[in-house]
């Protein structure tokens, strides 16, 4: 008897015992080996791409319905249409546009989950993290740590008043699946400054360190990396260096305490895509979200094809292809999980020669 005929032989008896087991909380591994131990990774998320003119006038009705305050974080999720009802744009990640009005305050809270914040539209807003005050511009990436105090508001710039917009990316659905999320709100609706505005980056963000009582610094003590020095860096990358055929002018951002990522659950990067850049395939096991700071183009996520413009936003699932195409000279901000993965020794990666 061979196995396909021991197997349909021992059916009746097979099931008879699957239901007696299942009565003491047990279940065969031989019916989900494969499942839970897949050849490759099956992602349940998928690629999709967010329209930012699109989405700009909800998120501005959104602010005629509801108060900042009310809201505590007025945000629409970005929610991946592979993980319906989970507020996920990746199985470890969440990712939402927050709009905050002139005259607005968020009102401070913590939280364990660790927050980025990519500036997006408008400018006069800013945030402040306890007790160190920033102020917001596009293209910026700012950092919440896990469990630090922080509210936002917007006072406006020179006399103008605008909307602000800006990319929320947390670690929600991480700290969702170990059961380890605290949040806590503050007793007062903004925090007293009581650090002058710049000082974290005077003590760390030129490649210096203060010599006494700084410490192990999981999180970086810069929370906010101001677009201009980092799009300086791409363009002198430009100047100097052969394009890479895959990524082409890629830098991560680093906590410069340890050189390692910014944040312990999350990776940052910024890249540079010259005008008329057509990038070979690459893959990773980690999951990313990718927003577009300057110009346009297409990414091509596995089979599909998505024509994106600045502010959109795209995600592209654990171990899909992705072929990247300039039209213009274009900038993409992106996050992912990263650390973990390194931490786990489970990151894996491949570059497609097409």
């Amino acid at each position: 008897m061979n196995a396909a005929q021991f197997a349909m032989a021992s059916l009746p008896a097979r099931e008879e015992f699957y239901a007696t087991i299942r009565g003491l909380n047990l279940t065969p591994l031989w019916e989900s080996l494969h499942t839970l131990v897949p050849r490759e990774p099956q992602p349940s998320c998928l690629p999709a791409l967010w329209s930012y003119a699109k989405i700009r006038p909800y998120l501005m009705q959104a602010g005629q319905l509801i108060s900042a305050e009310e809201a505590v974080r007025r945000v629409l999720v970005l929610e991946n249409p592979g993980l319906t009802g989970s507020s996920s744009i990746t199985q470890s990640l969440y990712a939402g546009l927050q709009l905050i009005l002139p005259g607005e305050i968020a009102p401070s809270h913590r939280h364990t989950q660790s927050a980025l914040r990519f500036i997006v539209d408008g400018e006069g807003a800013y945030t402040t993290v306890d007790g160190e005050k920033t102020m917001m511009h596009p293209g910026d990436f700012i950092i919440t740590p896990s469990w630090r105090w922080h509210d936002h508001g917007n006072e406006g710039r020179a006399g103008i008043l605008e909307p602000v917009v800006w990319l929320d990316g947390l670690d929600i659905p991480l700290l969702r699946f170990f059961d380890a999320g605290f949040a806590e709100n503050d007793v007062t609706q903004a925090q007293r400054v009581s650090t002058p505005e710049g000082n974290s980056f005077a003590r760390f963000g030129y490649n210096m360190a203060p010599v006494k009582n700084v410490g192990a610094m999981a999180t970086s003590p810069i929370f906010n990396y101001p677009y201009a020095r980092s799009r300086e860096a791409l363009d002198a990358l430009a100047r100097t260096e052969p394009v890479d055929a895959w990524q082409g002018y890629k830098l991560r951002y680093v906590n410069p305490a340890n050189g390692l990522a910014p944040m312990p659950t999350i990776a940052t990067f910024l890249q540079l895509l010259p005008a008329g850049f057509s990038g070979k395939g690459h893959r990773s096991t980690d999951g990313s979200v990718y927003c577009v700071a300057e110009g346009s183009g297409s990414a091509i996520i596995g089979s599909e094809t998505f024509a994106f413009s600045p502010r959109d936003i795209f995600v592209v699932p654990s171990w899909c292809p992705l072929r990247l195409r300039a039209q213009n000279d274009t900038v993409l901000f992106s996050f992912s999980d990263r650390p973990m993965q390194v931490a786990a020794s489970i990151l894996r990666e491949a570059f497609l020669d097409d």
